[in-house]
Order: structure tokens, then sequence, then C-alpha cells
């Protein structure tokens, strides 16, 4: 390995201090909503992982990967509510960790299980966080000695199991501290992590497509670990000082899309990865991992591709497999989704995977989603190289910060995805020269940005529209993103309907039934009683001669069927000859299809917002 010194390397974006970005509008009462369901009380007696017996309570329960979860979404969830409850949850767990640790500097609880190395790389994000929230001076001596730990260690105890596949976690606290101190040891200990470890790099250069998959599943085909995976390559490349590795990255994205990738820029995994079929699952954990992978390599590359991705599944993926209340989750999310019973699919998972509820299939998930909203609103703002901001995601939010030794806030107000608008007003004591970053989305063409009353600039999709100037108190910045309706082509010559970010599905009505459990965290099975094997009547070169979109101002949830804030009415025809396979939609007709029905209207609604959905559509004739 080609050693490559890290104070040579810059980010393209530095992530601010955990509390810096705070979420506005809709996207704070979406948080709320969050902590206010499974995410806040989970640690209240009915999820028996996160009890007061828990390993890393000092208890003899849990004392593996649970409450590391969970607390990597508490934390940065409390801190950017100002929830005074949630931070005293967050500061008796993490308080134990800090206070218990082992003279060798071993983290958590001692055990003797065969993956002990595992759980204890998500720990230290958690650390990581709540020493950015709370200035814990006794963060960064503990992470120090327990790398020194693992450095010596590994030798003769090396990573197992989950480790050995998610090895690169581990790349993600050692960047936070070697931004924060130096150590010595950093390249070898990288070397040593990726030499122990499963070799993402070559992976993504001989991928395995479906067949090969269920023939052969092991933890090299697992769905999680790829969404975790596609940024080891490239944060790697950073020690390694290898162009393949950093190049190893972008193939990951286009081997997964073309073997495993659906609508939204997610791929499927209901447990391994799954193909391109529309009725194959995807594993709730690989979204919020794959988000985090993409708010890194967001981070460290810059490449408003992956800012572009980000938001895709967030918007779409994230809140298309909670109930509007985040009461219940899925263990997997369909692309196109028509029941969610209790019965045997072509899937990995149980029967029980598709249903909403505490702890479908498996508990991974119901402690895992927490990082999701939280993680993705604290980078929707970062730091630029040349002491500027940069707008990476956009969505209702404000960053407070420090230029120069001026305060500086600025606030975007918006209701985007669902419009294009956003304006962003600032507030500063005193006059400040910056550069201000403003992420242009690959689909916007003819964005226009507008500073104050001066005349507004067309802007170049697929970069960052760069403004510099001395901003004072009151300055108003308007950035305006066509969301021109877009058509995809996917499995079968089915199309996709897109407009901004948001994907669009079919709105089914449906019929929920409880099957277990206790209001307000039950388990339940989703029933259609509409219709949905339509074809789409579409003009994909200009998709707006069949496709009317009304908004509406956005009401809370507004990811439910009844608020969806986004309307797109369809002409589309019934295909008699599509139904059911293996309990789930058979896959779509292949495009196009003879059509002999009676013309009807539809609606389709955002992704997140239908619980029931046929996103993939096969197109009349």
């Amino acid at each position: 390995m080609q050693d490559s010194p890290i104070d040579s390397f810059k980010r393209a974006f530095t992530p601010l201090p955990l509390g810096t970005v705070r979420p506005k509008g809709w996207l704070y009462d979406q948080l709320r909503i969050q902590a206010d369901g499974l995410s806040g009380h989970l640690d209240e007696g009915f999820f028996p992982d996160l009890t007061s017996n828990s390993g890393w309570l000092g208890g003899d329960g849990e004392d593996w990967e649970v409450a590391p979860y969970w607390l990597d979404g508490l934390v940065p969830m409390a801190w950017l509510l100002g929830d005074e409850k949630l931070k005293k949850k967050a500061h008796r767990w993490v308080n134990h960790t800090l206070t218990t640790l082992g003279n060798d500097g071993w983290i958590g609880p001692v055990t003797d299980h065969d993956d002990k190395w595992w759980p204890r790389a998500i720990m230290l994000k958690v650390l990581a966080q709540y020493a950015e929230a709370t200035s814990d001076f006794r963060v960064v001596p503990a992470m120090t000695r327990y790398f020194e730990l693992l450095n010596a260690s590994l030798p003769a105890d090396p990573l197992n199991v989950w480790g050995k596949f998610r090895w690169g976690e581990y790349l993600i606290s050692l960047l936070w501290l070697m931004e924060r101190r130096e150590l010595p040891f950093a390249t070898e200990l990288a070397r040593t992590l990726s030499y122990q470890g499963y070799n993402w790099s070559d992976h993504f250069n001989f991928f395995m497509v479906e067949e090969k998959i269920r023939e052969h599943p092991n933890l090299s085909t697992h769905v999680v670990n790829h969404a975790m995976a596609v940024k080891y390559p490239a944060m790697l490349s950073l020690f390694s000082g290898r162009k393949a590795d950093r190049a190893a990255t972008d193939r990951a994205f286009a081997m997964l899309d073309r073997f495993h990738g659906t609508a939204t820029g997610i791929f499927t995994g209901d447990e391994h990865l799954s193909g391109l079929s529309p009725s194959q699952g995807t594993e709730l954990c690989a979204v919020t991992e794959f988000m985090y992978s993409l708010e890194t390599l967001s981070s460290l590359f810059g490449n408003v591709s992956y800012a572009d991705r980000l938001e895709s599944v967030t918007y779409n993926n994230l809140p298309g497999t909670f109930t509007p209340d985040m009461w219940a989750h899925q263990y997997d999310q369909l692309a196109n989704q028509v029941i969610c019973s209790l019965e045997k699919r072509d899937m990995t998972n149980g029967p029980e995977s598709l249903t909403f509820g505490l702890m479908p299939n498996y508990k991974c998930c119901t402690a895992n989603f927490n990082q999701g909203w939280p993680k993705f609103i604290a980078n929707m703002w970062m730091q630029s190289p040349d002491g500027g901001l940069a707008a990476v995601a956009h969505g209702p939010s404000e960053v407070k910060t420090n230029i120069g030794g001026t305060a500086l806030t600025i606030s975007a107000d918006t209701e985007y995805p669902f419009n294009g608008r956003i304006s962003y007003s600032v507030s500063t004591a005193g006059t400040i020269r910056m550069p201000l970053h403003l992420r242009i989305p690959a689909w916007a063409e003819k964005a226009t940005v507008k500073v104050n009353s001066e005349a507004a600039v067309e802007a170049v999709p697929d970069s960052f529209h760069r403004i510099v100037r001395d901003w004072n108190d009151g300055d108003r910045v308007t950035l305006s993103l066509p969301l021109n309706l877009r058509v995809s082509r996917r499995f079968n010559n089915s199309a996709a309907i897109h407009r901004g970010p948001l994907t669009f599905s079919l709105r089914i009505g449906s019929r929920w039934k409880q099957i277990k459990g206790e209001l307000p965290h039950a388990d339940y099975e989703v029933f259609p009683n509409t219709k949905w094997n339509y074809a789409l009547i579409l003009d994909e070169a200009r998709p707006e001669a069949n496709l009317t979109v009304s908004e509406k101002p956005v009401k809370m949830p507004c990811f439910s069927e009844l608020n969806a804030p986004v309307v797109i009415t369809a002409k589309a025809k019934e295909v008699p000859g599509w139904g059911m396979e293996n309990a789930s939609a058979a896959p779509p007709p292949s495009s196009p299809v003879a059509c002999d029905t009676p013309e009807e209207t539809i609606d389709l609604i955002p992704y997140g917002s239908a619980k029931l959905r046929i996103t993939e559509f096969p197109v009349c004739e």
C-alpha cells in the first residue's frame, strides 16, 4: 500500500459540528414526529434490548450492536431538536460508556463475542457526535486510547464476521480524530483494517449478478454491507494513494444500478442483493446506511451526484417505509408494493418483513433507522475549503456559525422538495465577505439564482453555484429549481415518474389490520381496496401532455396518503392480465402493452407518502 500523508488531503466540504445546522418548517416537524414515535421512546420498556439490563449500561442483557445503533441516531436527534428529555437519555448511556473505560482503552461491555470489534465501530461514531454537541473533553482521549488498543490487538485478534465486512466504518472515526490531533499510527491502522477486511475494491470489479447471489448468499452479498461499503474504497484511497480505490466507489454505484437498481436510487436487497424487479425488497438498514455513505462521500469529494442521490433516497425511501407517525416501520420495502401481509414471498427474509411494526423480521432496523433524518439534517450544510458555506442538500434549515470572528446565520425557507423555490436570508452583526456555494442538481435545467434585487442569473446543472460577495444583515438569495417532470425506464421497459428529487407512485386505497402489539407500537398488515394494475398513457418526450401537477401547502404528517403535498393526475388503463405472483405484484409486463380497457384518471403521489404503491408502471402502446 502506497502511503499518502493525511495532512495533504483536504475535504471538498467539511461537516459542521453537530448542532450548527438545525431543521426548520416541515423538516423540523418531521424530526419531531420521529422523536415522538419509536425513536424517542424505544428505551421505555417495550423493546427488551434497550432496558436498564443492557450490557451497555452494565447489565447482563444485549451487549452487541443495538444500543450503539440507537444512540447513533438519538444523540443527533436530541441536539438538533434541543430536546432536554432526549439529551438526558443520551447522557445516561454515553456517560456510562465514558466512565467505565478499560484500563487498556477498551470501550463498552467486556464480551467474549466472536465479533467484538464491530459494535465499537458504531459507538465511536456516537462518541464523536456527542463530543461535537457537548465539548466533552473525555471523548478524544478515549477514542485515541481505543485506536491504540485496536492497532496493537488486530494482528493477534483480527476482524471477524460482520467486522470483517464493515471495517471501513472505523475509518470514519479515524478521520474525525485525525482532524483533531496527530495519530502517528493512523496509516498503519488503516492498512491493517483493509488487509484483514473484505476487499471491496476488488469486489466491485467482479460484481455478482442476481442469479449467482441466489445460489451463494453470504456476507459479501448482504445488502446493508453494500450500503456501507460503497464509501470504503474511496475512503481507503486517502491512505493508500491509489486511484484505483477511488475509482472503485464510482464503479460500485454503476454496478449496483445496473444489476439491482430501483427508480429512487436505492438498490434492492431483501437481506441479499436481489435484482432489478420492483417486487423485490430493500431493507431499511440499507436505506439509512446508504444515506450516511452518500453524506460521507459528499463531504469528501463534493460530487453533486452523491447529494442528488442522497436527496432521492431521503425524500422517497426513508419515509416510504414508515407509518406517518413513525411508530411502526417495515423491515423491507418494495417499489411496487400492493400488499403488506404475513405471506411467504420470493425473498430471503421471513413473511413478516413487509408488515409494519415494532420489530418485523429482525431488531437491527428498529434501532438503526434512527440515524436517517438526524444525520441528513446535520449534513445539509458544510464548510467549504475557501472559507465559505455550502448548501449540500436542500430543505428547510438554518445554519449558525462564525466566519472570521463574526456570527452568521443563514436560514433556508422552503417547502422543498414539494416545490422548487428556496429563499435564503442572512443575519449577521457585521459585514462578512465569503463564498456561498449552492448545489444545483443535475435535473435542474434552467435553475436561477437571484441576490437581493439584482437580476437573476442562470445556474449550471450538476454544479455548485458560487457567490462571492460582502454579506450584510438582511441579504436574501432566491434559488429557483424548476421541478420539470421526467421519465426513467426501468425493469421490462416500465416507466417511473420523477419531479425534482421526488419519485411518484400510484395512490392505492388501503385497509390496515392490527395483528399484534399494543398501541401506539403495534404491528399491522396492509391490504389494498382499490385497483393497482394500471399502465400509463404517456408521452415520454412531453410527459406534461398526460400528467397534471397540483401542489398544496405542506400539512403534517406530509408523508401520508391523505396529506400528500403534491399530486400528479395521470391517464391510465387497467391491465387485467397483470396480477399477483408469490404474494406480491408480478413484475410489470414488458412495455409497450396492448390496452383495450377504458381510459381512467389515476392519482400519483410522492413515493414516501404512499404505503401501498406502484412506482414502475407498464406503458400503453
